[in-house]
């Protein structure tokens, strides 16, 4: 017995225009071949380490560790216990997988015309040859089929990589990482190109659980005694002369607000003699963040490393949620962005060195046509970051080409990263990004804006180039 018939249009996402629709195609069709540049993202590098590698059960893969998916079953009253999503104490959760699968499969329905929804459905048919719609009915069926499929050798992560025609697939990795599964790939002759980025916000914010701890860790990884603000310097330092040893071409950084700011050695220095102590304030912490996104600026410009700043998204927003489960479980909520004045003192010191490439991402789409858009359109270290979680969408891939491109222009853009754990999403979600830019290129055709010989160089640089030439990669 099959449900019903599950079926991606061919020309999806074009606009309804026939003349824009006929040359978006083209466009598309032109583009859709190239490889990934995946320059930023949150696959466990542990899925590539080893060949024998696998995904375990549907539900492992597409459920538990995607917090895009929960995060909609849990806004509609489904309890992430019942989900398998583990609990920080241990309690009890749902282990039986076909159970959790049949949950999803239940309420699959509320992602219609989502992001999640697009991605999981084109995984769906493309990367598993499901045919039939997921529904509760068809539920055993398809999960039968998925768990059959990787089983195989065929579904291996290194495979999936290989055929998902990845180019290069950057992970995100703390600054106390040892990167050994990063060595373990080198190590093991395989040629699929997976580098680290070094991500420190675990040592830089003083307020976080657990900070005092990670400065230890951050000693005894670097060989580095840190009992000053010099010495912690140096030791992050290290860390990143490490990282770019094993390929890293970039780091990220997190912070709710854009706020830079310089302090003296000796200001730095006290603030950080006091977080040892255990009597630091939110006040400091926050300055302390401010100087040290500047810090991380300077030493881009010494060691190349390519610099993103995520803004704008209150973390942990739920604290039954996080307390009870931990971080990154959909609990991310925006917050207003200023970027004019809170990124003046780091641009002002660093923003005209070409030997910078900040990429600022944000929550706050106001800014993008106020701010950014302004700020990268002038100064030669800033770039402009795709449309980010909640953005990653076709209407806000809209909204980022109408309000960034005309100001800024595209090649102050850095193309598309997927920004994923989902492994097996990387492909949906680039495929969401090149038909947005065909069809939105398409329209600069159709009005005249630009014509057709260079739509198809920029639909190139849009899915390819751009990342590639951003990142260094």
């Amino acid at each position: 017995m099959s449900g019903k018939k599950l079926e991606l249009a061919p020309d999806r996402f074009f606009d309804p225009d026939p003349a824009q629709r006929r040359l978006a195609v083209e466009l598309y069709e032109a583009a859709a071949e190239m490889p990934l540049i995946c320059p930023h993202g949150h696959v466990d590098p542990t899925l590539l380490s080893d060949p024998e590698a696998s995904f375990g059960s549907p539900t492992q893969l597409l459920i538990i560790p995607d917090h895009y998916v929960f995060r909609m079953l849990y806004s509609q009253g489904i309890a992430l216990e019942s989900l398998g999503v583990p609990r920080i104490d241990g309690g009890e959760v749902e282990t039986d997988h076909r159970k959790i699968w049949q949950i999803f499969a239940d309420n699959f329905w509320l992602f219609r015309g989502t992001p999640s929804g697009i991605w999981l459905t084109e995984e769906l048919v493309n990367v598993f040859g499901v045919n039939e719609k997921l529904t509760g009915e068809s539920a055993q069926r398809i999960y039968d089929q998925i768990a059959e499929k990787l089983a195989t050798p065929e579904f291996k992560p290194r495979a999936l990589f290989e055929r998902f025609n990845i180019e290069v697939l950057c992970t995100t990795d703390g600054a106390t990482d040892p990167l050994d599964h990063h060595k373990a790939i080198k190590a093991s002759g395989w040629g699929g190109d997976v580098r680290p980025t070094f991500r420190p916000d675990a040592v830089v914010n003083m307020m976080m659980a657990g900070w005092r701890e990670n400065i230890d860790a951050l000693s005894k990884i670097s060989g580095v005694d840190i009992g000053s603000y010099g010495a912690y310097i140096e030791a992050l330092e290290n860390r990143r002369a490490y990282f770019k040893e094993m390929g890293a071409s970039a780091t990220d950084h997190a912070a709710i607000l854009a706020t830079t700011a310089e302090l003296s050695m000796a200001e730095a220095d006290t603030i950080f003699q006091n977080a040892l102590r255990g009597a630091i304030t939110p006040e400091d912490s926050n300055r302390f963040g401010a100087h040290m996104i500047m810090e991380f600026a300077r030493m881009s410009i010494e060691d190349g490393l390519v610099m993103q700043f995520h803004v704008g998204s209150m973390r942990n927003h739920n604290p039954v949620v996080a307390d009870r489960f931990g971080a990154d479980k959909g609990c991310d909520i925006p917050v207003r962005s200023e970027f004019t004045n809170n990124l003046r003192p780091l641009l002002n010191e660093y923003g005209n060195d070409p030997r910078l490439t900040l990429i600022a991402f944000t929550l706050d789409e106001s800014t993008y046509a106020r701010e950014l858009a302004v700020l990268a359109g002038h100064y030669p270290a800033l770039r402009i970051g795709p449309p980010w979680w909640f953005h990653d969408s076709i209407n806000g891939m809209r909204r980022y080409f109408d309000q960034v491109m005309e100001t800024a222009g595209l090649y102050n853009t850095v193309g598309f990263n997927d920004d994923t754990r989902a492994f097996p999403s990387i492909p949906a979600r680039h495929d969401v990004w090149r038909r947005a830019s065909a069809d939105w290129l398409a329209g600069l055709v159709v009005r005249g804006m630009i014509d057709m010989g260079d739509a198809r160089e920029m639909v190139i640089d849009m899915v390819y180039r751009l990342a590639k030439r951003a990142y260094k990669l």
